[in-house]
């Protein structure tokens, strides 16, 4: 199994016991096998869900083009939503809204992929595949932001941006304090 990525397994726990997990592009299934691992009922959608079926077997997995078709994660025409959504290494910008909709009142967005820079150092290299500085924080201005980041990384080399970020409560209250994190 291939380790979570060390953005997702340092903001894991913000994860209430139990949440659902919703790994969008889960390719292998490396995050919907550490959800998992901790508790966690986890969904994954991919177009290819074979990897992650033979890894996480007790996963709910969605086979699906994300970038062609409608939205597959709904019940009864509305929008399911998950206590964590999780997605690594994908961009597919008009599915953004979905994406930070899939996530539940008092639930949290953990976020990480490929940002502008990156052509530097090999692929993806295209700016349709890359984030611009200050991307997921548009994306997510309606959210708690708990972490951010926007920078190069050494190990493999490469540009990325990455997101923590809490929806507020249907009731608009604070996180608990076990939530909240001083910078």
């Amino acid at each position: 199994m291939n380790s979570p990525s060390p953005w997702v397994e340092r903001w894991s726990h913000l994860l209430a016991p139990g949440t659902t997990v919703l790994d969008v592009a889960c390719g292998p299934g490396r995050h919907l096998a550490w959800f998992a691992g901790r508790g966690h009922a986890v969904t994954g959608v991919d177009q290819d869900i074979e990897r992650a079926r033979q890894q996480v077997p007790s996963a709910e997995l969605v086979c699906a083009d994300i970038e062609a078709g409608a939205w597959p994660l709904q019940r009864d025409g509305q929008m399911r939503t998950f206590g964590a959504v999780v997605v690594t290494n994908y961009l597919w910008r008009p599915l953004l809204d979905n994406i930070v909709g899939s996530v539940a009142p008092g639930g949290i967005l953990l976020y990480e992929t490929f940002a502008a820079g990156n052509e530097a150092f090999g692929r993806p290299s295209r700016p349709d595949f890359l984030l611009q500085p200050g991307e997921l924080l548009r994306a997510c201005t309606a959210m708690d932001v708990v972490a951010y980041e926007h920078g190069y990384l050494p190990d493999p080399p490469r540009m990325v941006q990455r997101i923590a970020a809490l929806k507020p409560a249907a009731d608009g209250a604070r996180p608990p304090e076990s939530k909240r994190i001083a910078l």
